[in-house]
């Protein structure tokens, strides 16, 4: 029979091989978490390589920070570095098959932003652009072509002005005010929302903390509802989510102010 110091020593080397898998395990996932867009890193890497600024903005985008790489949206194949494979099937955005093409652009977005790209194609905009008209907005015309930002109030107004200002293509000057005086609102039930996530997490009461969860995803809906009515641009629904919006910021604020032991 094998002696006890015998067993204890094949006990521990199951462990530590045990141990050695895990950690390579999670090593390997760690590094797949983190692996970066080898097209991007390529381009980065060749100063001589096209459209330098738009990789760079890539690089500081939500999508870069996601490790959404450059061939989710372009196509291509960026497990190789071979500069005529990599771009074996590529087309350029001027080509109407392309997927960043301005009028296949939604739906190449809406791969991932599924809310709001159901809610763009309701409204008067996608059928310009699907018609064909040049003036038709697409995604990039308020988010950027790959920089996924979000537009000031300020800024939405400049662009909404760009076709509806005075003098312009399709004059209706008032709309233009509207919509930035509705975005600002946004932004400050947003900044509310933000505030009051942040007091939430600080709830130690098991129960308090739920109820409290709850009250916040509630509160969030109806912000949800007021973007999908700005991809639609039907700005009464947006002014009356919004409204809907800021009464229950305003509540979960007051509750979180009076909770029990809070002087």
């Amino acid at each position: 029979m094998a002696s006890r110091r015998q067993r204890l020593f094949r006990v521990s080397r199951r462990l530590w091989t045990a141990c050695c898998v895990a950690l390579g395990l999670g090593i390997a996932t760690a590094a797949s978490a983190q692996q970066s867009s080898r097209c991007a890193d390529c381009h980065f890497a060749r100063p001589d390589a096209p459209a330098p600024d738009h990789v760079q903005d890539w690089d500081r985008s939500p999508h870069g920070r996601n490790v959404v790489g450059c061939q989710k949206c372009h196509g291509g194949d960026e497990t190789t570095v071979e500069p005529f494979i990599a771009h074996r099937g590529l087309l350029a955005p001027s080509n109407p098959k392309s997927p960043v093409n301005r009028t296949n652009l939604p739906s190449t977005c809406g791969g991932c932003h599924v809310g709001p790209f159901v809610a763009f194609q309701d409204s008067q905009h996608y059928q310009l652009l699907q018609s064909g008209d040049r003036r038709g907005p697409t995604c990039s015309t308020c988010h950027g072509e790959v920089a996924g930002r979000l537009l000031s109030a300020k800024a939405l107004e400049s662009r909404c002005s760009g076709c509806h200002g005075a003098g312009e293509v399709a004059p209706r000057a008032e709309r233009a005010r509207e919509v930035r005086q509705l975005y600002e609102s946004l932004s400050v039930i947003r900044e509310q929302l933000k505030l009051a996530e942040s007091f939430v997490k600080r709830v130690n009461d098991k129960a308090r903390r739920r109820e409290l969860d709850e009250a916040l995803e509630q509160a969030q809906v109806p912000v949800t509802r007021a973007v999908n009515a700005g991809h639609r641009f039907v700005y009464d629904e947006l002014k009356s989510a919004l409204a809907q919006a800021q009464t229950r910021a305003e509540e979960l604020l007051s509750r979180l102010a009076n909770q029990p032991g809070r002087k």
